[in-house]
């Protein structure tokens, strides 16, 4: 398979502290892939600089063949990059159609179904009844879905999730991992960080285990399965 993602030996921090020390990982194209770990290992500080929202101190990092650590934010999701961020980030403010069409984009030159408004209210029913509602007034699960519509028409080739389904009912849950089991059929890359192993093996391709900002252990799901030294000395499950 194509790569589509290359991460090399990245490093960054905040101010004097540093935080990732050379993490590297690839990803090819159409596949589904975790970042695993405790809390402060790293994984949301690696997602803030694959999307410019952190300056990258040493490393590389490529997508689709170029280079973009040193890209503006706005350049990087251009090229692809979709994001649903750790806590969903909506804007309250706006009605759910309002949300959606905010940061949508055509499709990019690829071989992904594009994504339409349309096409979210039936990936998303839900949306479709609340569509005149204002994000403020949506439950957890509904901005939830609506956070990940708002990625989708953006027609990314590579969406990451932050912790979509923390905090959710188990009802809810179950509906956002359908949804991810959907967009891997349709062949749509996906990195996911999430705190429920379970599903996490039953979804993805491969897995990348973090511990002090750097990828300590990396295999397929039947190989993480059959290691419960890692699961419990780096997840603490």
């Amino acid at each position: 398979m194509e790569t589509l993602l290359k991460v090399t030996d990245l490093q960054a921090g905040y101010g004097a502290a540093q935080v990732l020390f050379g993490v590297d990982f690839v990803i090819a194209e159409g596949e589904v892939v975790t970042l695993l770990g405790r809390n402060g290992m790293g994984r949301s500080t690696t997602i803030k600089c694959l999307f410019g929202l952190l300056p990258v101190k040493g490393g590389t990092i490529e997508f689709g063949g170029r280079r973009v650590e040193r890209l503006a934010s706005h350049q990087i999701a251009k090229l692809g990059l979709g994001l649903v961020p750790e806590g969903r980030q909506i804007f309250p403010n706006l009605t759910v159609e309002e949300n959606l069409v905010a940061t949508a984009r055509a499709r990019l030159a690829n071989r992904l179904k594009p994504w339409t408004l349309e096409r979210i209210y039936g990936f998303f029913p839900r949306l479709r009844e609340r569509r005149g509602n204002l994000g403020w007034q949506l439950s957890g699960g509904e901005q939830q879905m609506l956070a990940i519509g708002r990625a989708l028409l953006t027609n990314p080739r590579l969406l990451v999730l932050d912790e979509a389904t923390e905090g959710l009912a188990p009802l809810i849950r179950a509906e956002i991992w359908r949804a991810l089991g959907e967009l891997k059929n349709e062949g749509l890359s996906l990195i996911v960080i999430d705190k429920n192993l379970g599903p996490l093996l039953d979804l993805a391709d491969r897995h990348f285990v973090m511990e002090k900002g750097a990828v300590v252990w990396s295999g397929d799901s039947a190989a993480l399965r059959d290691d419960p030294h890692i699961v419990h000395e780096y997840l603490g499950v």
